[in-house]
């Protein structure tokens, strides 16, 4: 049996732009693709704290550096420039991964820039990354 587990998520990202113009998906610094573990192209989901929204879409990535969270297309009907917004990813594991797969958990500050990266190892604990 396959379990669907969280792989990565940058928790708090600042939304820098909105183009609805665009074919779609999110634009994200690659730093912080990096450092999460989400690959480009990337299916993700998106939780925007402002709204409630959710919604899922794939990544694009951003020049390294910018800070940059553009969400594209129709995905940009879900947020407002500066609303804060989770970005999870997720993989398939099977039962034996399961026991000692630790997500990447990204923090940012207001501006983007990696503050912290920690794991989950126990309900509502948060562990520093080894």
């Amino acid at each position: 049996m396959e379990l669907t587990m969280l792989k990565g998520k940058i928790h708090r990202a600042t939304v820098t732009q909105a183009e609805l113009d665009y074919v779609g998906s999110i634009t994200i610094d690659t730093d912080l693709l990096n450092a999460s573990g989400i690959r480009e192209y990337e299916q993700v989901q998106i939780v925007n704290i402002n709204n409630g929204a959710r919604f899922s879409t794939y990544t694009i990535a951003g020049e390294s550096g910018s800070g940059v969270i553009c969400l594209n297309g129709a995905a940009a009907r879900h947020v407002q420039v500066k609303d804060k917004i989770i970005i999870m990813c997720y993989a398939q594991l099977n039962e034996n991964e399961v026991d000692t797969h630790k997500p990447l958990v990204v923090f940012v500050d207001n501006n983007n820039k990696i503050s912290h990266i920690k794991n989950y190892e126990k309900h509502g604990l948060l562990v520093d990354q080894n």
